[in-house]
């Protein structure tokens, strides 16, 4: 896939039941790729292609295509596990949303989709009076860890899971 020039080139909207079997595949196929690069952080358990139907049910699944083809995935909503209770949220008392199961398609990495795509999701929060977002990344993703630290996102907590260490972070936007 061609390097992306511009946020404007990847166009996004909520993902639909039609999505699922390619979401699916972009998911199996970024799993591979963290795994020959040592990244342990999904498997066949998590995320399960129920977790994406599941989003779209909700409503909460979004897709961003470049020259037709997904090339990222991610929901967004204000659930999170038990764990969050680990985190010293700075704007607790802010409207906030959790970004879940970002994943850029493995074809698409290194090409700034990520970046752009953390830009997106902030944009249209804060055009939806959203004041903070959360989230929780791998504490063995080097890539993930420097996007968000490069994009601003503060560590506030910790939780640990089947994999292993994950660090809460949030951002006010």
């Amino acid at each position: 896939m061609e390097e992306v020039g511009d946020m404007n080139e990847i166009l996004y909207r909520k993902a639909d039941m039609a999505d699922i079997d390619k979401i699916f595949c972009l998911v199996e196929n970024a799993v591979r790729q963290m795994e020959r690069n040592g990244i342990d952080q999904w498997d066949e358990i998590y995320p399960a292609k129920e977790d994406f139907i599941a989003d779209v049910r909700k409503n909460e699944l979004y897709i961003g295509e470049f020259h037709n083809e997904i090339a990222v995935v991610y929901a967004l909503n204000k659930e999170c596990d038990a764990q969050y209770r680990n985190g010293e949220w700075r704007y607790s008392g802010k409207d906030y949303c959790v970004i879940h199961r970002l994943c850029v398609a493995a074809v698409c990495q290194n090409k700034g989709i990520a970046r752009m795509t953390l830009r997106y999701i902030e944009n249209q929060l804060k055009c939806r009076g959203i004041k903070a977002v959360r989230l929780d990344v791998f504490s063995k993703n080097p890539y993930a860890l420097k996007l968000y630290a490069d994009s601003g996102y503060i560590q506030v907590g910790t939780a640990d899971w089947r994999k292993g260490r994950f660090f809460l972070m949030e951002k006010l936007i």
